[in-house]
């Protein structure tokens, strides 16, 4: 029986000249095709790209961030140089005028030399006047400050007084200096409870100072003014009364001729605001040279007087700076002791501002 020949459709021409396949494909007509092995390549090329992005992303940020590390300590030796060297300008200013004091036998008032304020100023403008320096090269930096007379306000450690000396020191109370802060609170809507409880507090951690063999037992005594806030005083009680309260190291008098009416108000028992606003407007037209001559402007109060809680001048000072540096702000506020021509410096804080 002769079979019909196969249909030419279904001939395979072989590959590279091989015999045809014949009714199923070949091994060469089924091979997988070269496009999965290009995709595979460009994923892994992709993989690579983002793989170098992502390093060099990363040493560019560590370079950045070294360089920022660089310029902020620079940046703050800088600042430390420029507010010490503000700092020893005032001192020196405090100590010429105690040098005239001690001449003229005047007294501390809000007319000296170290009451101004320094407005905001070019740092180059100080070098300006020196021919010799080149003031192309110093950076961008403008500088401020003013010295504020601590003694025109109460100061909160005199509310307690140490009787006796040695084993026999006892902390008490001051009866006259709580009837004054008292009055201080009353004259500013405070709370006067929160006043004894910051007094009797202060009391205990002053007697434990003194008798407690081991201080690091003792609660910390504040020497600073926004440190009464750990013997209890308010945040609000401490804005308001910032202006007319400080903390200074030893038992100090008040100014007439710098504090606030209010300040003077609450030191004499028997003031009101309208006799205290009268001696404010005395010192503006004539300083006072003597606690007789503070008197002299309200003659009915004379004889509260006393110069134990008052005068005419003022050894306690706080010095503040603030230097704008770039984009940094940076600030320093020192305590300042004068004690005849001697102006040493008690303590100094800086920070920077946002």
């Amino acid at each position: 029986m002769i079979r019909p020949p196969r249909s030419t459709a279904a001939r395979v021409a072989a590959p590279h000249g091989g015999r045809p396949c014949l009714g199923r494909p070949c091994a060469a007509a089924v091979r997988p095709p070269r496009r999965t092995q290009h995709g595979a390549a460009l994923l892994l090329a992709m993989l690579v790209v983002t793989l170098v992005a992502t390093l060099a992303s990363a040493a560019l940020w560590q370079q950045w961030r070294a360089t920022e590390v660089e310029q902020a300590e620079r940046q703050r030796v800088q600042a430390g140089w420029v507010l010490t060297g503000a700092l020893d300008w005032a001192r020196l200013i405090l100590r010429e005028d105690a040098r005239g004091n001690q001449s003229s036998g005047n007294a501390d008032h809000l007319g000296e030399p170290w009451a101004m304020p320094l407005e905001e100023a070019r740092l180059s403008s100080f070098l300006a006047a020196d021919k010799a320096n080149n003031t192309d090269d110093v950076l961008e930096a403008f500088l401020s400050g003013e010295v504020i007379d601590l003694q025109s306000r109460m100061n909160f450690l005199n509310v307690v007084r140490t009787v006796g000396t040695g084993a026999q020191a006892k902390v008490e109370l001051s009866v006259g200096d709580m009837r004054s802060f008292s009055k201080l609170y009353e004259l500013l809507g405070l709370p006067v409870s929160e006043l004894n409880v910051a007094a009797n507090e202060l009391r205990t951690s002053t007697q434990l100072a003194l008798s407690d063999p081991l201080p690091s037992r003792t609660s910390l005594l504040p020497t600073k003014f926004a440190q009464l806030g750990w013997l209890g005083v308010s945040r609000n009680s401490l804005a308001a009364l910032e202006p007319h309260v400080t903390v200074l190291p030893t038992r100090t008098t008040l100014n007439f001729n710098t504090a606030s009416a209010q300040a003077i108000c609450a030191s004499v028992p028997d003031m009101d605001m309208a006799q205290a606003r009268q001696i404010t407007s005395a010192r503006e037209r004539e300083p006072f040279k003597s606690l007789a001559d503070a008197g002299a402007a309200v003659p009915a109060m004379t004889a509260q007087l006393s110069d134990l809680h008052h005068g005419v001048r003022s050894n306690h000072f706080e010095v503040r700076g603030r230097l704008r540096l770039d984009n940094a702000i940076i600030e320093e506020r020192s305590l300042v002791v004068r004690n005849n021509l001697e102006v040493r410096v008690n303590w100094r804080e800086r920070f920077a501002r946002p």
